[in-house]
């Protein structure tokens, strides 16, 4: 299986505000007259999910945080559905002056490019990457009533009925992760799409579906609540927050190490000291105690990663998930 990160990788969230600052003070200073003024107006964050979404939180944190240091407001526009690409044509039809920011996820700066055909944008060229925020695990999570227990009854059950039970889905992402879930375990379960994974936790609650793999932000609270019930916890370790809910190496499944990330990037049309200007800023944003105490609340690491490291991690989950997608015989779409 291919290392979702490499060591130097895994240092991004110490190393990222020095390599930053001291990228930006080797430029000369003509480069910034016109950028050091930048934003003089609000600036759009889109965001590709409907609100509730981890993706979504995330961007309404660095919203608030941004607006405060420039006295600029910062607006969160949702584009949901068509698997990321309204908000990337959102984006990318939108000026390229970094007024609008997309704060995408792993299904539209990387996933969708191992999922599909004929992709309508190139997740590495249509972009200029910013920063890689955050990343966290997943959980797989069944109804509070559920008959299965443990992750082991729910695979047991669907062995023995090949087809019977279904999953949600909140995305391209989603899919996949729960259909290399499939392949790992030997089950054959028929996937519920849904516009978003809050929408998928939700159908989950409701017991419209049977399981779902999903951001474990996005549903820790209803777990610990009683309103789902934890499977396992796609991580090595279990999380501090949720001590009652296996690791994936305890619940039979060591392999499945399914990760969420959301990072910002702008046209790649957009001029480079003000993209240079965005990313600043977002370092800014992130080493506020306000956003640092967020993350510390939840099973998400900030990350605040360098242009350049965003781009190459994004080249490493693309190689990683055609990989898997293969692995798992996922039939384009």
């Amino acid at each position: 299986m291919i290392k979702i990160l490499s060591a130097s990788r895994r240092r991004f969230g110490i190393a990222a505000g020095m390599l930053l600052a001291a990228g930006l003070a080797g430029l000369p200073g003509a480069v910034f007259a016109q950028p050091q003024t930048f934003p003089t107006r609000p600036i759009r964050f889109v965001v590709p999910f409907p609100s509730g979404s981890g993706t979504d939180t995330a961007a309404r944190i660095f919203a608030k945080k941004i607006s405060d240091l420039t006295g600029q407001g910062v607006v969160v526009e949702n584009k949901p559905g068509g698997n990321g690409f309204i908000g990337v044509q959102t984006l990318l039809g939108a000026p390229a002056d970094g007024y609008t920011v997309f704060i995408g996820s792993n299904s539209t700066l990387s996933t969708n490019a191992a999922t599909f055909r004929k992709l309508p944008y190139d997740p590495l060229t249509d972009f200029t990457p910013i920063t890689l925020l955050s990343r966290g695990p997943c959980l797989i999570i069944v109804p509070a009533n559920s008959p299965y227990h443990t992750l082991k009854e729910l695979v047991d059950d669907a062995q023995k009925r090949p087809g019977a039970l279904n999953y949600g889905t909140g995305s391209v992402s989603y899919t996949l992760y729960s259909e290399w879930l499939n392949e790992q375990t030997h089950m054959k379960t028929t996937a519920v799409p849904y516009k978003g994974a809050g929408d998928a936790i939700n159908g989950v609650m409701a017991a419209n579906v049977d399981f779902a793999v999903v951001d474990a932000s996005g549903a820790i609270e209803l777990v610990k609540a009683g309103k789902l019930r934890g499977l396992a916890y796609t991580a090595p370790q279990r999380s501090p927050l949720l001590p009652s809910v296996p690791s994936a190496p305890e619940a039979g499944i060591p392999d499945f190490l399914a990760y969420n990330w959301v990072a910002a990037a702008v046209s790649a049309k957009t001029p480079a000291p003000i993209a240079q200007r965005l990313g600043e800023l977002f370092a800014q944003a992130g080493a506020s105690a306000e956003v640092k105490e967020y993350y510390q609340r939840q099973s998400t690491s900030l990350i605040l990663s360098t242009p350049a490291e965003l781009r190459d991690y994004q080249k490493q989950e693309i190689a990683r998930w055609k990989h898997l997608a293969a692995i798992a015989k996922i039939e384009l779409q």
